[in-house]
């Protein structure tokens, strides 16, 4: 396993020892007693060949080994090669603690699982064959370590040599490192350069930068050498990087003394600024609207590593394909191919460390540590435009036995020292103090809402609104910031249910992560998912798996439009990043699925996330036939150019709509309302029809489509069977010409209550059906007779991984298939029946969330001794006459308990 020598007339030579490698497991930590790291140790005889990079936990058989292990190989080097050279040996990225040996001889230690180490290993190498030894151990303990989310309770660990070794080998004066820092008021860039001499006094180097742009050089600069040399680059109408005209230049740095170069270092930049201004987001001085998505990096085989050399590119190009403009690395520095990858294909990237869990002296240095190193890694980056710090108080309070930032002036102290540090090493880029929770001193006031709409459609836009008037309340402190940083809603949206045949094809059976036996709650759990489908009514709603799947994920987009156009409506918004790229293990809320393939959407959802997109918002999604539908119709001008054109908006069946002439300024919103026809034609009680607003301007259009459901007025059959109701609903029942009881006597053919009196359970006992539905505050009063749990209300991730589906002949015509979606705008509910009977009860609509767990009903029918009882947890009570769904369901309801 040699290495071949560089050439000896090159002044700095990278050799690659990624390839084949010795590797063995020390579960005893007998390696350093026993030597290991010797020339002639001998090893155990379970060692085995593995290629670097990997992480060991690809392996089936280390998949949960946790400890030590050791890696070896030999490196050939000539002495022709190293003659007046130092020799480095470099790695990119090793989880966790590492020791490494050359010869025998110890040349260095690291700690970190992320970013770059070297050590000079020029004493220790010797012409002809030489063995490097590395010992890496990740600890079982992962509370004051960084480590992301690895293991419990997310996702697969991560440890061992996951990315690229090298010999490098350089001459005895040479540059260590260039930060180039562009200033787009002046048309300059500084770039300050790193020396390291042989004989530490360098007085007689020169240092000479150039800028080249597609090999041709553009500006160059000389000073004499110091410990840190400072030129001025000067450029005469320079390109500006952005995404849409990612420029990029390269910086050669060579030193030289009496003329003879001594030294040649070669990196790229851009010249771009990123900063903020009056709540809004300015790239190059201009204003521009984030539009991002959150992205974890993991692969289905390879854990952090890309499987293939085009995987960062294709990543990159499908983020701009379906409309973002920036992607957010989370928990874990970037892979620095994917920064090379968004530097060259123009793609924004919000950085962030890894987190431990603890808030520990020990887990500050970590973090204070590898913000330091993740700065000095991509300083360069120009696509690197947001440094985050921290993630949810994760390491910084999260933990339940420590005291939460917001109460806790000592850790408001040191995150307000942290990202003081941050912006005065690196002034060209803005910092995010703690992601999606209480701030302190930060550049973006972000939030992590979660909700999903229909459902929470107006809880939704009512979160959005109280954000964007009062943005102080997520502030911890104003001690050390004002608030009017730019509001960014960094983490948002839906899950989608993966394909699990596609999953188990491509693992030749259950995916390992099935199985973590940390994934708790239940929801997290693939492992049961069979056993638990076959328990519900899933099988009988939906003709397959893969009907079941196609749906919800088409739920999915339909939520994803609707939370991305009431953003993007508030101009007070600055951008968001939608949770996430792809679905991740368990975790099924990307707009990708593992293996970066599409999942059941279409259009309507890149066009909502377009630069120019427009949004069109009926009020409500359920109207009577005849009545035209109010419409607010907006365009979102992402641009840097006004707009001009004409809005219009109809519906399928009736094309003459509304339209409008607009104007919308750059980088802003304009709004109109109309009035659209949509009624149809009295043949049908219930349709679904749509509406299509258009934007056309110059020689473009920009559309979207929006679901509305009609009900006839004319075609609804009022039940002939006599209600017993109170208050209200049974007003607007005999206002609908619906005969009504006051008493519970023996014409009663039907009972709503929200109370399971002794008199009504009798009444149903004899032969009567009885529908319980919940208080005007959403309440069910009587849990005696069915089980009730709470639908997750307000801001829940977890309710964004829920779905509700129907198999009911009340409600076939109502609903787009087998979810439900916006027809139900309003009345979806706050609790739903559980301890379900598939054999005994009739299910007309089932919820489920994640993996097929809290199996649940807003509508069944359960035997009750010669009668029925039916929770029917829908919010129509007060909405029945004046709401149609509401109207039409509850009338068939009656009809069909009755036997009208």
């Amino acid at each position: 396993m040699g290495t071949s020598d560089p050439d000896p007339e090159d002044l700095r030579t990278r050799v690659a020892l990624d390839g084949e490698w010795e590797f063995v497991t020390d579960p005893n930590q007998t390696g350093d007693d026993e030597e290991w790291y010797r020339s002639d140790s001998v090893w155990p005889d379970w060692k085995r060949s593995i290629t670097l990079p990997h992480a060991w936990q690809e392996m089936d058989s280390y998949r949960e080994y946790v400890g030590t292990a050791w890696y070896r190989r030999t490196v050939s080097v000539s002495a022709e090669t190293v003659r007046n050279r130092r020799v480095f040996l470099g790695f990119d990225a090793v989880d966790y603690e590492t020791s490494v040996w050359v010869n025998g001889e110890h040349v260095g230690d690291n700690a970190g699982g992320f970013l770059p180490f070297e050590f000079e290993v020029t004493d220790a190498l010797s012409p002809g064959e030489n063995v490097v030894c590395v010992s890496v151990t990740d600890p079982a303990d992962l509370s004051e370590v960084p480590h992301g989310k690895q293991g419990a309770p997310w996702y697969t660990r991560v440890s061992g040599i996951w990315q690229s070794v090298r010999l490098e080998y350089r001459p005895e004066t040479h540059v260590t490192n260039v930060r180039v820092t562009p200033d787009l008021e002046t048309d300059s860039a500084v770039v300050e350069v790193d020396t390291c001499s042989a004989d530490r006094a360098g007085t007689d180097l020169e240092c000479e930068v150039r800028a080249l742009r597609a090999g041709e050089p553009v500006t160059a600069a000389r000073t004499a050498v110091t410990d840190r040399a400072r030129v001025v680059l000067e450029f005469d109408d320079p390109s500006y990087w952005s995404p849409e005209s990612p420029t990029l230049y390269d910086v050669e740095v060579r030193l030289l003394r009496e003329g003879s170069v001594v030294d040649r270092y070669e990196d790229y930049f851009g010249m771009r600024s990123f900063s903020s201004k009056a709540g809004q987001f300015t790239l190059n001085g201009e204003p521009m609207t984030v539009r991002g998505v959150l992205d974890q990096g993991y692969y289905p085989e390879t854990l952090y590593r890309p499987p293939d050399e085009e995987t960062f590119e294709r990543e990159i190009d499908t983020a701009k394909q379906l409309g973002f403009n920036l992607v957010r690395k989370h928990l874990k520095p970037a892979h620095p191919d994917f920064l090379e990858y968004a530097d060259r294909r123009g793609m924004l990237v919000w950085e962030e460390p890894a987190h431990a869990d603890r808030y520990t002296d020990q887990s500050k240095a970590a973090i204070t540590d590898q913000i330091a190193g993740l700065l000095e890694r991509d300083y360069n980056r120009p696509s690197v435009v947001i440094w985050g710090l921290f993630n949810e108080e994760w390491g910084l309070g999260h933990h339940d036995t420590e005291e939460t930032l917001w109460r806790d002036e000592e850790k408001q102290q040191f995150l307000a020292d942290l990202y003081r540090r941050t912006r005065e090493r690196d002034p060209t880029r803005l910092v995010c103090d703690n992601s999606g929770w209480a701030h302190v001193r930060t550049d973006v006031n972000d939030h992590h809402p979660y909700f999903r709409s229909p459902e929470q459609a107006s809880s939704w836009e009512d979160v959005l609104d109280h954000l964007c008037h009062f943005p102080g309340d997520n502030y911890a402190t104003t001690e050390f910031d004002e608030t009017d940083a730019p509001i960014v809603i960094s983490e948002f949206g839906t899950w989608g249910f993966p394909d699990v045949t596609t999953l188990r094809d491509h693992y030749d059976g259950d995916p390992p992560w099935f199985g973590h036996d940390f994934l708790s709650p239940q929801f997290k759990q693939p492992a049961e998912f069979d056993r638990r489908f076959e328990a519900t009514d899933l099988p009988d709603a939906f003709d397959s798996r893969t009907a079941l799947v196609e749906a919800w994920q088409r739920r999915e987009f339909v939520s994803l439009k609707h939370l991305v156009e009431q953003m993007r409506r508030r101009e007070q918004v600055a951008g968001y990043v939608l949770t996430q790229l792809s679905d991740v293990e368990w975790e099924f809320n990307g707009v990708l699925d593992y293996f970066r393939a599409e999942k059941a959407f279409d259009e309507t959802f890149v066009r909502a996330n377009s630069a120019v997109s427009v949004i069109v918002t009926p009020e409500p999604h359920a109207v009577w036939g005849g009545e035209d539908a109010a419409v607010a119709v907006t365009v979102v001008n992402d641009t840097g150019e006004t707009l001009i054109g004409t809005v219009e908006c109809s519906s399928a069946e009736r094309p003459a709509g509304g339209s409008q002439s607009l104007s919308v300024p750059a980088h802003s919103v304009a709004e109109v309302e109309l009035a659209v026809p949509v009624g149809t034609e009295p043949q049908e009680t219930v349709s679904r029809t749509e509406l299509i607003a258009t934007f056309e301007y110059g020689s473009q259009t920009v559309t979207t489509r929006e679901p509305v459901t009609v009900v006839d007025e004319t075609a609804l059959l009022s039940p002939d069977a006599t209600v017993f109701a109170e208050g209200a609903f049974a007003s607007n029942l005999a206002a609908a010409g619906v005969p009504v009881a006051h008493r519970l006597d023996e014409s009663v053919d039907v009972v709503f209550t929200d109370e399971l009196s002794d008199e009504i359970l009798q009444f149903a006992s004899d032969g009567g059906a009885v529908v319980q539905f919940p208080t005007r505050s959403g309440e069910l009063t009587d849990s005696s007779h069915f089980s009730y749990e709470a639908v997750p209300q307000g801001e829940s991730w977890v309710g964004t991984a829920s779905f509700f589906y129907q198999s009911s002949p009340l409600l076939a015509d109502v609903c787009d298939g087998g979810r439900l979606g916006w027809e139900f705008e309003g009345l979806y509910p706050d609790a739903v029946a559980t301890e379900l009977d598939r054999d005994r009860d009739q299910i007309h609509v089932g919820y489920v969330e994640g993996w097929i767990e809290n199996w649940g009903s807003p509508f069944v029918v359960r035997d009750y001794g010669a009668g029925v009882l039916t929770p029917f947890t829908f919010t129509v009570r007060d909405q029945y006459g004046t709401n149609p769904v509401a109207t039409l369901v509850c009338n068939r309801l009656i009809r069909s308990l009755s036997g009208d």
